[in-house]
């Protein structure tokens, strides 16, 4: 019998949300298809919420994360970089909302509505912002501060208005109005 490990639990869960077109998941389906108890999930997630942030997290850095594609180009000034990447960023989460809708409303659920868990799974988008503008921030205040600025382009209660024809445009004026406070903050 294989080992049971988080990873193979939330791959399960995944293919389980999968399957069934839903995001509610049962967690004794998701027990009885690894051949455990309900209770032995306990064992490497704390709660309910934990394992679902932690699928929620693992779906996030696989399909927007992994899919935001970006070439640096050392040509460009980090201000340039930061807007390619941002442009990529956003669209990496709106395809994930078009193709994957059971696990971005799953993802919306446990993760864009808890601060906390949004925080950590964000942590790689910071680390790459901090990356592209030289920043020695381990907080991740300013990079935070920026992605912030572009919410109205990742969380979902906006997802109705990626699809409008103004959807470049307006990312474009948002650019415009940050872009000016980069060369504030570094």
């Amino acid at each position: 019998m294989e080992r049971i490990t988080n990873k193979i639990i939330i791959t399960t869960a995944k293919r389980l949300i999968k399957e069934t077109n839903t995001a509610e998941v049962p967690l004794s389906k998701i027990a009885n298809e690894l051949g455990i108890t309900h209770a032995a999930i306990y064992k490497h997630f704390k709660n309910k919420q934990a394992l679902w942030e932690a699928v929620a997290a693992d779906w996030f850095e696989q399909t927007i994360i992994n899919n935001v594609h970006f070439t640096p180009n050392k040509q460009q000034n980090k201000q340039a970089e930061l807007h390619d990447w941002l442009w990529a960023f956003v669209n990496a989460k709106k395809n994930a909302y078009n193709n994957d809708p059971q696990m971005f409303m799953l993802n919306t659920y446990y993760v864009d509505n808890n601060p906390l868990a949004l925080h950590e799974v964000l942590t790689s988008a910071y680390k790459m912002i901090n990356q592209i503008m030289g920043y020695n921030d381990s907080n991740f205040e300013k990079a935070e501060a920026i992605l912030s600025a572009f919410s109205v382009f990742t969380l979902p209660n906006f997802k109705e208005t990626w699809h409008l024809p103004d959807y470049q445009p307006r990312f474009e004026l948002l650019w415009q109005l940050i872009s000016k406070g980069l060369t504030t903050i570094e």
